[in-house]
């Protein structure tokens, strides 16, 4: 089959994935990726995952601030493109954007939808303790990831994963099924599906500030949310007045005190008690420091049972 014309909007490295799988297959015309930020100690400028990728491979790299001008519109129009695909661009994509390629504007969306539309599907899936999630390839609308499905693809959610490792097996997954979807579409057998808005659920954008322990919650949940929050914003609590990221937990059922009190400290971690059962905490980091096993960490900041965390 001939190869389709493809605008790709994209910018981190999730979406990396999905450009690289793309630019095997078929012919990528431009790609459209937010402006360059600043990032680093220096805050440098620095191109995003995607642009950086578009270059090495010659792509014609667009950053407009906005896609709603004019200017904008007509610079993708005159691409004269198949097909748009997108996946976490960070722009929102007006009507008549959505309209401008032949098939329309696709999104690989890392969701088993309708559950976790959002910015932050992902993290919202391990915090709520989902078994499972998955990409969905989905015909873009101007709702918020409310158009039809077109392909679903399931991952399960493994009792260690966290944010970047599922982020990473998602990404994997994301680039192969928009490969699919584009060989259904050529093949005219896609058969789209409406999403159950009644099953929806939304995947709000993550706030620095939920990053904190509360020790009242059960451990479960803690434990979850330290998963969730790894590699970003890292879950924290204060211990002796100093602030503590916590990379890697366990569960410890059956055991129980006053929620925040230190009630076990070996080379294995720091046991804390919470809401219900307790939390062993494996992975801690010290401000200025590194990430360090808890055997490492007692080495430089002493600590000793009935010791007590608090929030920041």
């Amino acid at each position: 089959m001939p190869k389709l014309k493809i605008i790709f909007a994209g910018t981190p490295q999730f979406a990396a994935s999905a450009l690289d799988a793309l630019l095997k297959e078929h012919q990528v015309v431009a790609v459209l990726t937010q402006p360059d930020r600043p990032s680093g100690r220096g805050m440098q400028l620095s191109a995003s995952p995607v642009k950086q990728l578009a270059l090495q491979h010659g792509v014609p790299v667009l950053q407009p601030a906005t896609l709603k001008t004019a200017e904008a519109q007509q610079e993708i129009a005159a691409l004269d493109a198949d097909v748009m695909v997108v996946a976490a661009y960070g722009l929102i994509l007006p009507q008549a954007v959505l309209q401008l390629p032949r098939h329309g504007c696709l999104n690989i969306h890392a969701s088993l939808l309708p559950r976790w539309r959002g910015a932050a599907p992902i993290q919202r899936a391990i915090l709520a303790g989902d078994r499972e999630t998955g990409i969905t390839i989905m015909q873009m609308d101007e709702g918020l990831d409310t158009g039809d499905m077109l392909l679903r693809s399931a991952c399960p959610i493994t009792p260690n994963d966290t944010a970047q490792t599922l982020h990473d097996k998602l990404a994997e997954i994301g680039a192969d099924s928009i490969v699919e979807t584009l060989r259904l579409l050529q093949e005219q057998r896609l058969m789209p599906v409406k999403q159950d808005n009644a099953a929806a659920c939304y995947a709000a954008k993550l706030l620095k500030s939920e990053a904190q322990i509360d020790w009242q919650q059960e451990a479960r949940q803690i434990e979850c949310a330290v998963r969730a929050y790894n590699p970003f914003p890292v879950c924290h609590a204060s211990l002796n007045g100093v602030a503590i990221k916590i990379w890697q937990s366990a569960l410890c059922q059956g055991q129980q005190g006053e929620p925040g009190t230190i009630l076990a400290v070996d080379k294995h971690g720091i046991t804390v008690a919470c809401g219900k059962d307790a939390l062993r905490l494996e992975v801690l980091q010290r401000p200025g420091g590194k990430a360090q096993p808890a055997v490492q960490f007692l080495q430089a900041m002493p600590v000793k049972v009935g010791d007590i965390f608090a929030a920041n």
